[in-house]
């Protein structure tokens, strides 16, 4: 039973990882896009859209632990 519980758990945060580094990846990508189109000489897209995902990863990290566990 504990091995079970365990090896949800490990799931768990593997599957929050993951989705922690797809949406980092894809805010530097989509800022790498809008800084290219915009041809602005500051990368305001490239350090803006990353640090917005971390704030919504974290919020979701957040609510995800403060939900009651199934």
């Amino acid at each position: 039973m504990a091995e079970k519980k365990a090896n949800g758990n490990m799931m768990r945060y593997a599957g929050l990882a993951t989705q922690w580094l797809v949406m980092l990846g894809a805010a530097v990508w989509l800022g790498l896009k809008l800084d290219s189109w915009t041809g602005w000489k500051f990368p305001l897209f490239v350090v803006t859209l990353p640090l917005v995902a971390l704030i919504v990863s974290l919020w979701q990290l957040v609510r995800e632990f403060n939900q009651p566990k199934k």
